[in-house]
């Protein structure tokens, strides 16, 4: 790859070489701009959702309707955050695809940053049309992820999210924390 001088080189977090279209398991945390509360609140260890909150969580929802391969499992969203684990399941899907195939033919399985970007555009486009901000970021550029390669990590990761609100004022991510 060739290095443009002034512009700033990210390096990929993601696993090299490794196929995030393939079935399986996937822990997500997807954090706002600038960490900015815009979804609600914590009272008494529960997350009380506002209308932003609410958007997301209809948006969330929306990525297992709109894709098929795709199914989630334990999820929140916290007041500047979400914590998800995205299951891409082991269907019957089209890796390739040619020009003469019918079009009855399941579309390919998108990888997890493909299905992560369309459900921040979409929730992004949202509320920003709510809160009269055209073109401002929600989301911060990036994503956490990793893949749950065990019985054991799921589970662990499961308890995690659960008990992510009851936590909400240890996480790193609360700012009364900075």
């Amino acid at each position: 790859m060739r290095r443009h001088r002034g512009r700033h080189q990210r390096r990929s977090i993601r696993l090299r070489n490794y196929d995030y279209s393939q079935a399986g398991y996937y822990y997500v945390t997807i954090c706002t701009q600038d960490r900015i509360c815009l979804f609600g609140r914590v009272r008494e260890g529960h997350v009380c959702l506002n209308r932003l909150g609410l958007l997301v969580k209809r948006y969330w929802r929306w990525l297992p309707l709109r894709y098929s391969y795709v199914k989630l499992d334990k999820w929140v969203i916290m007041p500047n955050h979400l914590h998800g684990i995205v299951v891409i399941a082991d269907e019957n899907v089209c890796r390739g695809g040619s020009r003469t195939a019918p079009t009855a033919v399941v579309p390919r399985r998108k990888a997890l940053g493909r299905l992560i970007g369309a459900f921040k555009t979409a929730s992004t486009k949202e509320i920003n049309k709510i809160i009269k901000t055209p073109g401002r970021p929600i989301w911060q550029r990036n994503f956490y992820d990793h893949v749950i390669r065990s019985e054991t990590e799921l589970r662990l990761i499961r308890e995690y999210i659960v008990n992510n609100p009851l936590k909400w004022e240890l996480d790193r991510n609360n700012p009364a924390n900075w």
